[in-house]
């Protein structure tokens, strides 16, 4: 089975970037989320570990994992297509949390995956990985491309 077109163009990492400040709301943007890499359907951030999105319990919130983790999936969809976006949105995101991630982490890395990408319909998969490499959370996601 050959990959499809959107599948081989080349993806920009400065342009990717450049979607985290223009396509993603404000609230989004202070995640301070860097590509680090990007290819067709696969990116890899960074996570700053900030004390705006630690919590009382001194480690990185859900919340700010699963935003991430969110974010993260529309740039790797984004990446199937040349980086170009494409409206859709969120249907399903489930995320188990398997450690915390501590407040003095410095970053975190989130590695999006399109594991099938349809018409209508694109599933991925998110893992969150702390400073030391050790999984600390893991994520499915479900899209309707509109």
């Amino acid at each position: 089975m050959e990959p499809t077109p959107a599948a081989t163009e080349p993806v920009s990492v400065p342009g990717l970037q450049d979607a985290l400040s223009s396509l993603f709301a404000p609230w989004v943007q202070e995640l301070r989320l860097q590509v680090l890499e990007a290819s067709p359907g696969e990116v890899l951030l960074s996570l700053p570990v900030t004390p705006h999105h630690v919590h009382v319990g001194g480690v990185v919130c859900g919340q700010t994992l699963m935003a991430a983790a969110d974010t993260a999936m529309v740039l790797a969809v984004m990446s199937r297509h040349g980086g170009r976006f494409r409206p859709m949105t969120t249907v399903q995101l489930q995320t188990s949390f398997l450690r915390a991630v501590p407040a003095g982490a410095g970053s975190a890395r989130v590695r999006a995956r399109v594991l099938k990408m349809g018409k209508s319909l694109a599933f991925g998969g998110i893992d969150i990985t702390g400073a030391d490499g050790q999984l600390a959370a893991q994520a499915t996601t479900t899209y309707a491309l509109l």
